[in-house]
């Protein structure tokens, strides 16, 4: 990784603030000073979900309706985009990592909270003329070089349609069905603390446009390969539920293996969903999912219902995310894992003041 780069993982203090009127306008100025052959990368994080392929497609289709025509959208990692999201409009601008461009002229990042999120895609950053962050992540560390990170936001989608109103855009279906998928996705439909009046009046100006919601629901959260659904049954089948952990507010957790995977046919993004079955255990305040990447390697997904700060474990484990949800890789044996996850959940996961409203700010940063 280059030296810009690493730097960018210096811990900075974290996104309290909405963005400025000076950084909308020097967002607005990075696009529309661009010559007519500038060449624009969209990145979003490995992994993605809902609303970091939403931001981007959205915001892609924005661009090329402002007439910018060199163009690529892409996330590091495996070219695979999870089956729920393989009807999103905008796809056709997805590229693989290793066919994006070395050299752009201008870099956007969405959803991402961390450099270290941009995989082999960090580098460039460096190489760019110039880059702008969009996202909503209270722990982004503000690297590269224009940041709209606005902590207060539901999803990145709602700083992504901002920025669009501020470059003169107007929604069409496309655009505003990859904002509602991001949307839909990061409030759980709907349902979690974050949305606000605020969210259903965008989620109201993407309906105007004559998208349908029934039909986005059922392919984003209601469709599920059979093969899934008997791999669900195995990983909830070793659930723990440990109640005196968490200072007592309880923790239940889980995990899945490549084995499982593969014993069942499916692809890693199918566990995706599989925290929300794992987090309605009503003796648990925290969750927690342990997803193997390769042998000594997870993925870890983590929940609160609001009684204790996951992210500061969360952080102190390598990782980021929101108060309500985080995640972080983590390496070693399951118990070695859960072992990190008790310690630090006794040592930096402390309690919420429950009187006051606590922000469901779900997804993102696993």
């Amino acid at each position: 990784m280059s030296g810009g780069a690493l730097l960018a993982d210096v811990p900075r203090p974290a996104a309290t603030e909405q963005p400025t009127e000076a950084e909308w306008a020097a967002a607005v100025s990075a696009i529309t000073t661009l010559p007519a052959n500038g060449r624009i990368l969209l990145i979003c994080h490995v992994n993605p979900d809902g609303d970091a392929l939403g931001s981007m497609l959205g915001f892609a289709l924005g661009l090329r309706r402002l007439g910018v025509r060199q163009l690529q959208a892409t996330f590091p990692g495996r070219p695979e985009v999870p089956e729920p999201f393989q009807a999103m409009p905008g796809l056709d601008l997805l590229v693989p990592a290793t066919e994006a461009d070395p050299d752009p002229d201008l870099v956007i990042c969405f959803d991402v909270a961390a450099v270290s999120r941009l995989g082999d895609l960090a580098d460039r950053l460096d190489r760019a003329g110039a880059s702008v962050v969009l996202d909503h992540h209270a722990s982004n560390t503000r690297f590269g070089g224009i940041h709209l990170v606005d902590p207060d936001a539901a999803a990145t989608s709602v700083v992504v349609e901002k920025l669009l109103v501020r470059l003169g855009v107007p929604l069409d279906q496309g655009i505003a069905e990859c904002l509602y998928v991001a949307l839909a996705t990061d409030t759980g439909s709907f349902r979690f603390d974050m949305t606000t009046p605020a969210v259903h009046e965008m989620a109201a100006r993407l309906l105007a446009t004559g998208i349908r919601p029934g039909e986005i629901s059922r392919r984003i959260f209601d469709t599920r390969p059979f093969g899934a659904v008997r791999l669900y049954g195995d990983v909830l089948g070793r659930t723990q539920l440990e109640p005196l952990e968490a200072g007592g507010r309880g923790l239940v957790w889980t995990y899945a293996t490549l084995a499982d995977l593969e014993r069942h046919g499916q692809r890693p993004y199918t566990l995706e969903p599989l925290i929300d079955s794992v987090r309605c255990t009503a003796e648990a305040d925290v969750s927690c999912v342990l997803k193997q990447v390769a042998e000594g390697e997870w993925a870890v997904s983590m929940r609160s219902k609001g009684a204790m700060d996951v992210s500061r474990v969360a952080v102190a484990l390598g990782g980021g995310g929101h108060r309500l949800a985080a995640g972080f890789t983590a390496y070693g044996s399951v118990p070695e894992v859960i072992e990190a996850i008790r310690t630090e959940l006794g040592r930096g996961g402390v309690a919420l003041d429950l009187g006051g409203t606590a922000a469901s700010e779900l997804q993102d940063q696993e």
